[in-house]
């Protein structure tokens, strides 16, 4: 059974004494948690497959995608894929180039995921980057599910944004200006805030 982050019973505490709305919502879903995966190619597999796409739909692309593997998803299995078999999972011309390039880039070693652990969020993100198909959304969503950590705020995901207008009560999307004086709220936490926010429009758990 997998343990919650160790900043998640804290930072529940801190959170609700800051805001009586998120109170309420964990709360509701107490007994839930992020949940982190220790393996990063299968993280960043899982982002790309997410993008820009619904969580229904992404589960049901990533279902296929684990049969196409075998269960195996690791760079070697990946790289061996025809084009034509990762099409029939529900993926696009443009999602196949990036699983195939980031499976390159773990096989040869040239993305190194000890180096990342080191970095703080900023120069992590900037690192993730770098590689083809991952863009700031992607990154945050890296750091969230297998770095853990604790202090992530994707402005970016969809999900996030109509969960803060639906519990917040305020236009969608909200101005800049409330999203930041969100993130102040939630300073030093965000990543726990938008874990309730998504658990609290979706009943089921994000997963990267």
């Amino acid at each position: 059974m997998s343990k919650s982050p160790k900043y998640w019973h804290k930072a529940k505490k801190i959170l609700s004494k800051r805001d009586p709305i998120l109170r309420k919502i964990i709360k509701k879903y107490n007994k839930g948690f992020l949940t982190t995966k220790n393996n990063p190619f299968f993280s960043l597999c899982r982002t790309i497959i997410g993008q820009q796409i619904s969580v229904k739909a992404a589960d049901s692309i990533w279902k296929k995608f684990e049969i196409k593997c075998k269960k195996k998803i690791i760079p070697k299995v990946v790289i061996k894929l025809t084009s034509r078999s990762l099409k029939s999972a529900g993926l696009s011309r443009q999602k196949i180039s990036y699983l195939k390039n980031i499976a390159k880039n773990f096989q040869n070693n040239s993305f190194n995921v000890y180096e990342l652990k080191k970095m703080d969020d900023e120069k992590a993100i900037e690192y993730i980057t770098r590689l083809k198909g991952l863009g700031v959304w992607s990154a945050q969503m890296f750091l969230m599910f297998n770095l853990n950590r604790p202090d992530v705020f994707p402005v970016k995901d969809i999900g996030l944004i109509r969960a803060i207008s639906k519990n917040y009560k305020v236009s969608y999307p909200p101005s800049k200006r409330f999203l930041e004086k969100i993130s102040k709220l939630h300073f030093g936490y965000r990543s726990v805030f938008t874990w309730y926010m998504w658990r609290s429009i979706d009943p089921t758990d994000v997963e990267y």
